[in-house]
């Protein structure tokens, strides 16, 4: 691997020119490619599998009218304090706010309060029910727009309207976000290279990379069914790995010049050392977010298969047009004080000790009481993740000053906190005459049950073979007793079915968010199983050793059950909610977990696997076990500390957002790589290494036979060193 990727790299030295017109050629296809074959987008989220889903689908062939799955909005009306809705005038302008939500955009039917007698027993409050033809993800901001704007009819009347429901949450934009992420990268690069031109080329061919990775998926959105959601986590992704790519190659080169290598040398064994763990990285990467199919959300399969894509190409191009561009830089990649300061051949680390390897020296030898603080801590943080619950937000959870959180605190006011969530019944049967009687005994047999505030009249199919139950449940949607109770429901299926010969089925938001966290959480096992299964094979064969990769599993467990459980404190319990801004709580979202597993193993890998390679390279080539892991981390912790630095930064900026989503997001993911880049990789890591000695690279003699040999550590380089090349011809460097 190290031998084929260091005449890769000195064959992309040579020629810049063709490797660079190569790469601007597949950028201005993919754009062309995007502009003219791309297709429509899908923004539906459906579950596969799940008993909510199943009845939306058996609603929409026999039941269309009622519009089950599509997005919903509860539009609450209040009248000013010591009068009713009843009064003329209240009620004229409920009528008009009526009418005008009727005929906005993609809405299929509208409830009129005073017909199906929505209002509270004081008479102030009252909810209209707007059903729309589809989903909430499919709506624009033109058409919820629309909707808010019916509102001024009764806000110009005196009343007070707000709405809640999925029809009113929008989309969340990428932009502000990433900008400020490579605003704060360009800085820490600057810093840690203290040359621009350094600084650039990750930034450089980062922003390349992610141009043909989301073009590409544009295309491919002709020719396939993907997810609209797919192109921000590709963003951030194909951002993310961009950069730290780059970074190791161009950390790594930089090495090589000031070891006295020539220009062209110095990119061959930078692509064929850093470029090969950047090869492995990159399959971790690929191999978790590839992974999210086995969940069985069709969205998250999309989301992970063109994330993965875009970070197969962010790996292209860190290992082709990075040794490219560095032959147009030369030297001029040190920067001109390192430049002045260092002799050729003579690197310059003379005087004070690099900060990584005091920090290494201090690891090894007090390893033994710096493994128990580390661990200890991380187990004081991992404590609250046994009370996580996972769910997905309801209007509840969202900010004080919205619409949607305003209607929320109405109705919960006005009806009881149910209301917020109420669940869809389906009972279906073979006889239209015998439905009404089914549903009569189908709503007798729910109110029994523990939680139930109401349950409506039946509505009936124009068939007449399937009617629909609307159960109010006396608690809020994410309220436990409210899962509690959609089991209760499914519970007595099977002695309704004897009683009646009808299918009860139970459907709506509330259910199927519920359905949803269910699934997801059966299916965490399972994806936890598959990722780290195949990234300990790959990490056996790139370090050959069984202890290693077995360490970088239980490292990456670790920091997760840490991340999990200062999530549920922050997000749950409301731990430093007024410094993080939370001002509600609630159940974590269920979609979460499996996004942070898969995003923080990549990442996790990745420190991995740059910061241990440079130990086996080290041993392979001194055969020094305490003196490789000094080596390592003195030559890993500076890139390894800005990589994560950056990250930190990119999803910290998200915790300033008002949506507790995008806030829990953003928090998830910059404490993850904070605990595993500086207490996993930076800390336990060197502390087991060093205790483990020469153990830590045992291999039995059986599995090394079967291993393949890949070489990452480039000793074959070394021993090929005093063979030229004759293939090779001269480049003429920069002028510096």
């Amino acid at each position: 691997m190290a031998t084929l990727l260091y005449r890769l790299g000195r064959f992309c030295y040579r020629h810049r020119w063709q490797v660079t017109s190569i790469w601007a050629l597949v950028l201005v296809l993919a754009g062309v490619g995007a502009g003219t074959l791309s297709g429509q987008m899908s923004n539906s989220f459906t579950v596969p599998g799940t008993e909510a889903q199943q009845a939306i689908n058996q609603l929409a062939d026999r039941f269309p009218q009622a519009n089950v799955g599509g997005a919903t909005a509860r539009v609450v009306f209040v009248a000013p304090s010591g009068t009713t809705l009843a009064q003329p005038t209240n009620r004229a302008a409920v009528g008009q706010v009526v009418a005008a939500m009727t005929a906005a955009p993609q809405v299929g039917t509208v409830t009129d309060p005073f017909k199906t007698a929505a209002i509270s027993t004081d008479g102030r409050y009252a909810i209209a029910q707007v059903s729309y033809k589809v989903q909430g993800t499919e709506l624009t901001n033109a058409d919820r727009t629309a909707l808010e704007q019916s509102f001024e009819a009764g806000r110009t009347a005196g009343l007070t309207v707000e709405a809640g429901g999925d029809a009113l949450r929008p989309s969340e934009a990428a932009g502000a976000a990433e900008g400020i992420g490579v605003l704060i990268a360009a800085l820490v690069l600057v810093i840690t290279f203290g040359s621009l031109i350094a600084a650039g080329l990750p930034l450089l061919t980062a922003i390349v990379g992610v141009g043909v990775g989301i073009a590409g998926i544009t295309t491919l959105s002709g020719f396939a069914d993907i997810n609209a959601n797919s192109l921000i986590l590709a963003l951030m992704l194909g951002l993310a790995v961009g950069i730290d790519y780059a970074l190791f190659i161009v950390s790594r080169f930089r090495h090589e010049l000031l070891e006295g290598s020539d220009g062209q040398r110095a990119a061959g064994r930078a692509v064929g050392t850093a470029g090969s763990a950047v090869v492995f990285a990159g399959l971790t990467v690929i191999i978790a977010l590839a992974g999210l199919t086995v969940v069985g959300v069709p969205v998250l399969a999309s989301m992970g298969l063109a994330a993965a894509g875009t970070v197969a190409v962010a790996v292209l191009i860190a290992i082709t047009l990075i040794p490219a561009l560095l032959a147009f830089t030369g030297r001029r990649v040190l920067g001109r004080k390192l430049r002045h300061r260092t002799a050729i051949g003579q690197e310059s680390n003379q005087g004070r000790t690099p900060m990584g390897e005091r920090w290494a020296r201090l690891v090894t030898r007090r390893r033994i009481p710096i493994l128990i603080v580390a661990l200890l801590g991380l187990g004081a943080v991992t404590m609250p993740m046994t009370d996580l619950r996972l769910g997905l937000p309801d209007d509840g959870m969202a900010a004080v000053d919205t619409t949607q959180r305003k209607a929320y605190d109405l109705i919960s006011e006005g009806f009881g906190p149910g209301l917020n969530g109420p669940l869809t019944v389906v009972v279906s049967t073979t006889d239209a005459s015998t439905t009404t009687t089914a549903a009569t005994e189908t709503a007798a047999t729910i109110k029994a049950l523990p939680d139930v505030a109401a349950v409506t009249p039946a509505v009936l199919s124009p068939d007449g073979t399937t009617a629909l139950l609307s159960v109010i449940p006396a608690s809020a949607p994410t309220d436990q007793k409210t899962t509690d109770l959609v089991h209760a429901i499914r519970a007595e299926q099977t002695t309704l079915y004897h009683q009646t010969g009808a299918e009860v089925t139970v459907t709506g938001q509330t259910a199927l968010n519920i359905d949803v966290s269910n699934k997801i959480g059966d299916a965490l096992p399972l994806y936890l199983a598959i990722i780290v299964g195949l990234a300990m094979l790959l990490l056996m064969v790139v370090f050959r050793s069984v202890l290693v990769p077995l360490k970088a599993t239980l490292g990456f467990l670790l920091s997760t059950a840490a991340t999990f459980g200062a999530v549920v404190a922050v997000f749950q319990w409301g731990w430093l909610g007024s410094i993080l801004g939370v001002t509600e709580t609630g159940p974590i979202m269920s979609l979460l977990p499996v996004l942070l597993v898969g995003i923080l193993f990549g990442l996790a890998m990745d420190y991995q696997v740059f910061l241990v390679t440079r130990m086996r390279e080290d041993y392979t080539h001194s055969a020094d076990a305490q003196a490789a892991v000094v080596t390592g981390v003195r030559h890993g912790a500076r890139v390894v500390s800005a990589a994560a630095i950056i990250m930190i930064s990119v999803f910290g900026g998200f915790i300033l957002s008002p949506d507790v989503l995008v806030k829990s997001i953003g928090f998830a993911l910059a404490f993850g790589v904070l605990v595993d880049a500086f207490v996993v990789r930076m800390t336990i890591v060197p502390a087991v290494m060093s205790l483990l000695g020469n153990a830590a690279w045992w291999l039995p003699r059986w599995l090394g036979r079967v291993l393949p040999r890949v070489d990452i550590e480039g000793e074959a380089l070394d021993h090929s060193a005093a063979t030229p090349d004759t293939t090779d011809t001269p480049v003429a460097e920069p002028v510096h």
